[in-house]
């Protein structure tokens, strides 16, 4: 570690059990020098919002060297910052200010695929069919009488094929887009190079890994097919989205890479960490994941596709809970992310939308474990629907139709237009529009005001942090039996005092009375009697002492 890199935190090493974490689409957070798009000295100036809003860490989106085919996770340099958003000195002065406000940064790390642009493919298109170079990548000669088919029937995650030909005839697997060529971790070179790229940000301070398509970097030998052409389009989602057992999919040997990363995250001082991105066909199995000779987290998207009713929200957090005590784990909860439909939206949209939002909320900050919140929904914001289809960058869309631009629209800070304090002032550069409605919905608009989306996230994580049934250490999730149907409640219990999760998932009003005080509601609470009335798609804390 040179003199001049910054020091981790060291305070606690188990700080992710029970970390709130805030994910940052870097060209989408905040821009420093006008050109519209997000950078890295954007974000170190506004570290101070991230310290007052009340979370623990800062996980950044890919910030490498990289085309941009696919939003910088097409990355051809893994250890140097991208023009676009700085230099590796504006990451060093970031991550220096970040922990001197007691925030973590963990990174993405992309290890699936590189870039075309990659030395390493470069190399390999210029080699040639047998050569060395092509080793690190999973190149095959395609089928028919002059190998014009593709090796076998896999088809991308962004539509079409999942193999390229390339000039001289064969063919290379992305699973991705075809600018994202899928590395071959059978191969020891390929392995070694991550290892050190692991060490690279390790060294220069970095508190965390989220791993990419964790679960996809091992592809079954023979590279069988799958059998795509015998099944439904439903069918083919459901296996592309990786909930079925494809050959490239949650492959056994995946997790020998794990145990060989683990001792590396142990080395370094101030419990570094990492998080899967992880789809697997059964609870059971996104699980081995997690364990202390693997990786310490794997985000838990059942609880992002659970529906909005009280049956679903408990049957996801019951399994994820019981699968997190089998592997002794903390459990990982996110309600939206990059790739994700906002979940303002995907609860109904408008009002309706942002109330279920904001009762979610504090249904996820009361379980136990991580939570993980994307930019801008502490604000509110909806998936932007509506935008140009010129404008579009999500390279699906072309494949698909399906665009994942419209959560990816740049955070409104302040002022009355677009793109609403994003860049310096004056500057109306913004690489997606924001649309007119968000003029509300800024920063600056909401700060302060009582009863805000931003106040009341603001309000959730202080209690959170400070309340003693929410620690880690705190009791589980005793769940309270006769509230009424459509109505979810749960305790969890520190030493005299008793925290009650309360959410109304029901079509009336519903009467609480009996578990004390109330400390945040995502809605106002209208007192009748000794209890309070907690309205439709809403939720409440109470808080009371431990009976004696």
């Amino acid at each position: 570690m040179t003199a001049s890199t910054p020091t981790p935190l060291t305070s606690d090493d188990d700080w992710w059990r029970s970390a709130v974490v805030y994910q940052v689409y870097v060209r989408s957070f905040a821009d420093s020098n006008g050109d519209g798009v997000g950078d890295l000295p954007g974000i170190r100036e506004r570290l101070p919002y991230l310290r007052d809003l009340g979370v623990d860490a800062l996980w950044l989106t890919p910030f490498y060297t990289s085309p941009m085919v696919d939003g910088g996770y097409d990355v051809a340099d893994y250890r140097d910052v991208d023009p676009m958003f700085g230099t590796l000195a504006d990451f060093d002065a970031m991550i220096a200010d970040a922990h001197a406000l007691d925030l973590r940064i963990i990174v993405d790390i992309v290890p699936n695929h590189t870039s075309d642009q990659h030395p390493w493919f470069r190399a390999a298109l210029a080699a040639g069919p047998g050569s060395a170079e092509r080793e690190r990548y999973l190149f095959a000669d395609g089928k028919g009488e002059h190998g014009e088919l593709p090796p076998n029937d896999w088809e991308s995650i962004f539509g079409g094929p999942a193999w390229t030909r390339v000039p001289d005839g064969q063919w290379y697997l992305h699973l991705f887009d075809p600018a994202q060529p899928d590395l071959n971790w059978r191969h020891p070179e390929v392995r070694a190079e991550f290892e050190d790229v692991l060490r690279f940000w390790l060294d220069r301070g970095v508190d965390g890994f989220r791993v990419d398509v964790a679960h996809g970097m091992i592809k079954a030998e023979g590279l069988p097919d799958v059998g795509f052409s015998s099944m439904t389009t439903g069918q083919r989602q459901v296996e592309l989205l990786g909930k079925g057992r494809l050959p490239y999919f949650d492959q056994d040997e995946v997790h020998e890479i794990y145990r060989a990363w683990r001792p590396i995250l142990d080395s370094y001082p101030g419990g570094r960490m990492a998080v899967a991105e992880a789809w697997a066909e059964t609870p059971q199995r996104l699980a081995r994941y997690i364990g202390p000779d693997e990786l310490h987290q794997a985000f838990s998207f059942d609880f992002l596709d659970a529906t909005w009713s009280a049956d679903s929200f408990r049957k996801v957090v019951d399994t994820a809970l019981s699968e997190a005590t089998i592997v002794g784990a903390p459990t990982t909860w996110v309600l939206s992310n990059h790739d994700k439909q906002r979940h303002v939206t995907r609860y109904g949209d408008g009002e309706i939308g942002l109330r279920r939002a904001r009762a979610a909320t504090l249904l996820m900050l009361a379980l136990p474990g991580c939570a993980y919140l994307y930019q801008g929904e502490e604000l509110g914001l909806p998936e932007v629907l509506d935008l140009p289809d010129e404008l579009r960058q999500d390279p699906s869309f072309l494949r698909t139709g399906e665009s994942r631009d419209g959560c990816r629209v740049p955070i409104p800070w302040s002022g009355e237009l677009a793109p609403y304090g994003f860049g310096p002032e004056g500057n109306e550069l913004s690489w997606l529009p924001a649309p007119a409605t968000w003029a509300a919905l800024s920063v600056a608009a909401q700060a302060g005001v009582p009863g805000s989306t931003l106040e009341h996230y603001r309000a959730a994580l202080r209690i959170r942090r400070g309340h003693p049934a929410l620690a880690a250490d705190a009791g589980g999730v005793t769940w309270l039996e006769g509230t009424g149907p459509g109505v979810l409640a749960f305790t969890r219990s520190s030493g005299d005092t008793v925290l009650t999760c309360v959410v109304n998932l029901s079509d009336a009003p519903v009467l609480i009375d009996g578990y004390g005080r109330p400390l945040v509601a995502s809605a106002e609470l209208t007192e009748q009697g000794a209890g309070h009335v907690l309205p439709v798609d809403a939720a409440a804390w109470f808080e009371r002492p431990a009976a004696g």
